[in-house]
């Protein structure tokens, strides 16, 4: 991929990050304005939910934004990706407007899927984006599906699933693993492991390891560094290229971490399942620092105040966009305008 001059050979006053486009993941410039554009999209969202503004709570993705951007960083536009119930930062980084997603967020019509997917359920399928799913491991068969189905198609498209360390056990996910295997599928699976499924830690849920589970269907694993964006977008370009190349799937272990809860629901709860120590010692290995050192002094400030303003943006159009009308309730509910197959009774 091709990207901005190393930091050394850029002066920021030569740049505008009002010129960046977002969804240019590219360079180091462009790949720390997705960072905080998702850290800043995931604290207003939370000051949301506070007040009351989007109702049910979200999965906040904070201190995991490096395994979005740097697998997202390696995809083509024609690449696909399955997503979680943590979804905001997958969505935003392979490319969704942050503004349409505030709005479905809040159940509004001018949301991403007019306000009927909300935070768990956000796709945009012109992206990509084949969806957030609320079904822990769901999303792996999903992204096997629409890897057979491009090489069906004769197409050239990699689809990739990510998944949390809880769904580590989810026959779902086995299932995928040896499907993908078995056909030799263009697949990705990302596992975000941040040690815990919700509050039950993950050393004693898991027998074995994450990439002992790829390895066990012979699929070429890797563990990689999660708070690292670079780190993550190497290992993926070199995964895509190989499946995108008939290699077969690839699997990807990905350590990382979320300084919020696992739901917003846990401030109310105020449960302790986690030390302030360890929390801490994690948050030294903050993903946006690490990415701001590779910038020129100068220009990490100025992306932070262009992302700000696009937020503001953001947050007046989601509030300003409307209530869906409560007589429209039923559409879209059932499937219309489906041809059966040739030879089928109707």
């Amino acid at each position: 991929m091709t990207g901005l001059p190393g930091p050394r050979d850029l002066d920021p006053r030569d740049l505008d990050p009002r010129d960046l486009d977002p969804r240019d993941l590219g360079s180091p410039a462009g790949r720390y304005r997705m960072l905080r554009l998702i850290r800043g999209f995931e604290e207003l969202a939370l000051g949301l939910v506070k007040s009351g503004a989007i109702t049910g709570g979200i999965h906040p993705y904070i201190g995991q934004e490096a395994v979005a951007v740097g697998v997202c960083a390696a995809l083509r536009p024609q690449d696909r990706i399955t997503s979680t119930h943590r979804g905001h930062g997958h969505v935003l980084a392979k490319g969704a407007a942050p503004d349409r997603l505030l709005a479905e967020l809040l159940g509004r019509t001018g949301g991403l899927n007019r306000g009927r997917g909300g935070s768990m359920h956000a796709a945009d399928f012109s992206l990509g984006i084949l969806g957030a799913n609320g079904m822990v491991g769901a999303g792996g068969a999903i992204a096997v599906g629409a890897a057979w189905s491009a090489r069906q198609a004769g197409e050239d498209r990699v689809a990739v699933a990510f998944f949390g360390d809880g769904a580590l056990n989810q026959g779902v996910l086995l299932e995928s693993l040896n499907l993908a295997a078995m056909w030799r599928l263009p697949v990705l699976f990302v596992c975000e492991n941040n040690g815990y499924a919700t509050t039950l830690p993950a050393a004693t849920s898991v027998a074995g390891s994450a990439t002992g589970r790829a390895a066990a269907f012979g699929i070429p694993a890797a563990e990689v560094d999660g708070m690292d964006t670079e780190a993550v977008r190497a290992a993926t370009a070199e995964a895509v290229e190989r499946a995108s190349a008939g290699g077969g799937p690839g699997f990807l272990e990905c350590r990382t971490y979320r300084f919020e809860g696992h739901h917003t629901m846990e401030r109310l709860m105020k449960l302790r399942y986690r030390t302030p120590e360890e929390i801490a010692d994690w948050r030294a290995l903050d993903p946006l620092p690490r990415a701001a050192a590779l910038l020129p002094p100068g220009l990490a400030a100025q992306v932070d105040a262009s992302v700000a303003e696009q937020l503001a943006a953001a947050q007046e159009f989601a509030l300003a966009s409307e209530h869906p009308d409560p007589a429209g309730a039923l559409d879209h509910l059932y499937a219309d305008g489906l041809r059966p197959r040739a030879g089928a009774r109707t």
